[in-house]
């Protein structure tokens, strides 16, 4: 059995606040009493995309690092440039892209941000490596994870800032049988969907939790803050996916 941890949307900003929900999470990753394959991060690790807050993030993903092996992914909050220098010790503004082999499956993190914008992008050139890397290990199951869902889920503030052009996805992910699922954040509540006849999973957020039309009263907003912390656990068997998530 495969075991992913996936959290979503800290939105670090430099404040105790988003500090202390993120250490939440990373506590209860760390108190396992057993270990997960990997822990996977689908974006706006960042609130503002500063050096400053990827340097916090580092910081308080640490204890992660020690234990888990780490995946991460940018969302429309991250600024590529600052994220590159300080999370990958690198430089440059192409798109982050990064396949990594865990516990027997491939996991693809895709950068579907778009420099200066709210709305999400897989790029051609991100598209054809995705289509390369899942090409090179036909056998091997493939979870494919990015930040903004393709599809709509329902959440009218979000599915406007949704992936564009989610067709071309589609095509490259019915050339790959082997994909078991799409992994994303950016909807700040749990969905479950299904895109291009696979099942698509959106991780609760870190920093704060997305209200459905219906739960909104007169001037509130899309979003509150505070209360519980959310993860998904999604474990993989026998071509058999299984997701459960927790409140912490």
């Amino acid at each position: 059995m495969t075991v992913l941890a996936h959290l979503s949307d800290l939105h670090l900003d430099g404040t105790e606040e988003s500090a202390e929900r993120t250490r939440r999470a990373v506590s209860h990753l760390t108190g396992l009493p057993g270990t997960v394959d990997a822990v996977l991060v689908t974006g706006d690790v960042a609130d503002r995309g500063t050096v400053a807050e990827y340097r916090q993030a580092v910081e308080l993903l640490a204890p992660l690092y020690e234990r888990h092996e780490v995946l991460l992914c940018p969302g429309n909050h991250d600024a590529r440039a600052q994220y590159r220098e300080v999370l990958l010790g690198g430089g440059g503004t192409a798109p982050v892209n990064e396949v990594r082999d865990v516990a027997g499956v491939r996991v693809l993190m895709c950068d579907s941000s778009v420099p200066g914008r709210s709305e999400g992008l897989l790029e051609p050139v991100t598209l054809d490596w995705l289509d390369d890397a899942l090409a090179a290990a036909p056998d091997r199951p493939a979870f494919v994870a990015f930040h903004h869902p393709p599809a709509p889920l329902g959440l009218p503030y979000i599915d406007r800032i949704g992936l564009r052009g989610p067709d071309a996805l589609a095509e490259v992910l019915r050339r790959h049988t082997h994909v078991a699922a799409v992994l994303c954040g950016h909807a700040h509540t749990a969905a479950t969907t299904s895109f291009a006849g696979r099942p698509l999973l959106c991780a609760p957020s870190i920093a704060s939790t997305a209200l459905m039309p219906w739960e909104q009263g007169p001037g509130a907003s899309w979003k509150t803050h505070g209360g519980p912390v959310g993860l998904t656990f999604h474990l993989y068997e026998e071509g058999r996916l299984t997701s459960h998530v927790r409140m912490v």
